[in-house]
């Protein structure tokens, strides 16, 4: 078990076959993990972490080639990077967690819950990865050729355009693109089409049967609001329900973190009873 102090843990957990850095703060009522999304890192947070670790446990990591982490020449995928997480949790003596998850990390917090659900006591999704259909699916191909073949770090800051509105923060946009651009090429091709292949769960009707067999309460944030209506009809768990906030960004936790963490907080505290 790593050793923890009462100012919490910052450093490395080493598994094995990867370095995992994170942050583990806090010491009130149950666990959260925090995952960031593609091309990002656990400073994706830093607006969360210090009103969360006042309830709660907070356990924030840089996902396998991302961030401070190490970097596998393979496996860089959302299946093996939730496997990493039950070993990081082992690792830590958590027995059991609410995760929460934004974008990429919704899918790998969903294979967490599936795979392992006696881990995970509820899930927290922000604008997940997955559920896309119709011309948005069909253009995963090409933007897979473009990520594995062309350049790759050019392409990865275009395609991050979508993720924003008008009003979105000018830091945001800056602070993302800063991320995407330390993220190792090969990781990021792997990881997208890992989410977006044909083994993924990131397109219907993939998305619908794996993501069904949940069991554990689900909090989803979604700026759409017919794939907020879709998800809802997949949830088991009376407690789990959507938020729809139309008009923001990809980044919801980012853009409006006062109220999500009010919506959050609310919420664990009824999970948790």
């Amino acid at each position: 078990m790593l050793a923890r102090g009462r100012e919490g843990f910052v450093g490395f957990a080493d598994l094995g076959d990867v370095r995992l850095f994170h942050t583990d703060d806090g010491e009130g009522d149950g666990a959260l993990l925090l995952v960031h999304g593609w091309g990002s890192d656990s400073h994706e947070w830093i607006h969360h972490i210090p009103a969360l670790r006042a309830r709660h446990r907070v356990i924030a990591v840089d996902l396998r080639g991302h961030g401070h982490s190490s970097i596998p020449e393979a496996g860089n995928t959302p299946q093996r990077m939730a496997d990493d997480l039950a070993r990081l949790c082992a690792a830590l003596g958590v027995p059991r967690v609410i995760a929460v998850g934004h974008s990429m990390g919704g899918q790998v917090v969903s294979h967490l819950a599936v795979e392992r659900p006696e881990l995970v006591a509820g899930l927290v999704t922000i604008d997940p990865g997955y559920g896309f259909d119709g011309p948005v699916a069909d253009g995963f191909p090409a933007l897979m050729a473009a990520l594995r073949d062309g350049d790759t770090h050019a392409t990865a800051v275009q395609m991050d355009q979508w993720t924003y509105t008008p009003a979105s923060p000018g830091w945001l946009r800056e602070w993302h693109r800063r991320r995407i651009l330390a993220t190792p090429p090969h990781v990021l091709a792997e990881a997208f089409s890992a989410m977006f292949g044909p083994d993924g769960i990131g397109v219907r009707p993939r998305s619908d049967e794996y993501l069904a067999r949940r069991e554990c309460p689900v909090l989803g944030f979604w700026f759409d609001p017919a794939k907020a209506a879709w998800e809802r009809g997949l949830f088991k768990e009376p407690r789990s329900r959507t938020v729809l906030w139309e008009g923001s960004g990809h980044r919801l936790h980012e853009e409006r973190p006062g109220e999500f963490l009010l919506v959050v907080n609310k919420w664990v505290k009824e999970v948790m009873r």
